[in-house]
């Protein structure tokens, strides 16, 4: 049984019970009464009140109260308990809870929306928590989602209402980490066509699926069973790099850690050259390459290097060297 099961039940009970105030109005109002009193009669007949009538009624009255009674008291009962369930297991409080954090995500700007809480997902989450992002999973399955401490949105991610509930429309990234390839397809072109400036980042596990992905608008595509074969011949052939690389980037044991900072258009840092700015001097942090927009990497930059706008400069240093190199980086 679903969260919503008892919610639906709900709903029926009260449609139900407010058609049946609806055909005694009517009724009431066809056998002589006037609005108001066919009104009065049937809310009175239906709590069991039960008043009585202000003048003499005939057989006709008096079988349709029978009906009313039998139909209204049925209803009324039916729909008492099913709010009472709803109160008293606790189905209540999850409601007021789902509202609270869909409010929260309502005002998440920039966020990583999550698609898939599987082992991927899991390990995704838990890294990107750890950095301080705000992440929100999307799962169809309320079971899985209903003990984790992130904002969560149940339903298909297939279904764009779904993906909106999410924040779709202001996340800063997309992570497609579902099972199957078809569904990471259908989740990039969605998210794309919401929000054509997110980053998209899509798990593959066939070869032709990466292309198709990289065709419908993802940026990156993630083979794990590649990365996975990767890393283990990386073992083999260079362990103390991996090691080292791991502790870096995942470890947190060590002080150092590896980073990302954009030139900006109006950074001291363009049109300079590594010696001129005395990066290292200014910050701590070592520069071991640069991202240049096209895509190429100059890795281990001389200090005859030029930077430009739109540079990317992988640093190495402590927490606070590498704050440093972002501010100095972006400081006009």
């Amino acid at each position: 049984m679903t969260m919503t099961n008892p919610f639906r039940r709900v709903q029926i009970g009260l449609a139900s019970l407010a058609l049946v105030v609806v055909i005694g109005t009517v009724g009431y109002s066809l056998l002589g009464f006037a609005p108001l009193e066919a009104f009065y009669e049937t809310i009175v007949t239906v709590s069991t009140v039960g008043y009585g009538f202000p003048h003499p009624i005939g057989t006709g009255v008096k079988i349709f109260t029978i009906v009313l009674i039998l139909l209204g008291v049925g209803t009324a009962l039916y729909t008492f308990t099913v709010t009472l369930e709803l109160l008293m297991d606790g189905h209540m409080r999850e409601l007021i809870r789902r509202r609270r954090m869909d409010r929260g995500i309502g005002r998440m700007t920039g966020h990583v929306v999550i698609c898939g809480w599987g082992r991927v997902g899991r390990e995704v989450a838990r890294y990107l928590s750890n950095a301080g992002q705000q992440i929100v999973v999307v799962d169809r399955d309320a079971e899985r989602l209903a003990s984790i401490d992130y904002p969560t949105v149940i339903g298909d991610v297939t279904d764009d209402d779904t993906l909106l509930r999410a924040g779709i429309e202001r996340a800063g990234t997309l992570i497609a980490a579902l099972d199957s390839d078809a569904d990471n397809l259908f989740v990039t072109v969605s998210s794309r066509s919401f929000n054509p400036s997110i980053h998209v980042i899509a798990r593959a596990r066939g070869a032709s699926s990466e292309a198709k992905l990289l065709r419908v608008g993802a940026d990156r595509v993630v083979n794990p069973q590649r990365l996975g074969g990767d890393r283990m011949a990386a073992f083999v052939t260079q362990p103390h790099v991996v090691d080292f690389v791991d502790v870096v980037m995942h470890d947190g044991s060590l002080e150092f850690r590896l980073e990302e900072v954009v030139i900006g258009a109006d950074s001291p840092l363009a049109g300079e050259t590594l010696r001129s700015t005395k990066v290292h001097e200014q910050t701590g942090a070592l520069v071991l390459a640069i991202r240049r927009p096209d895509g190429s990497f100059t890795p281990n930059p001389s200090p005859e290097d030029h930077l430009a706008a739109g540079d990317v400069l992988i640093g190495v240093g402590t927490a606070a060297q590498l704050a440093a190199l972002t501010t100095f980086a972006l400081k006009v």
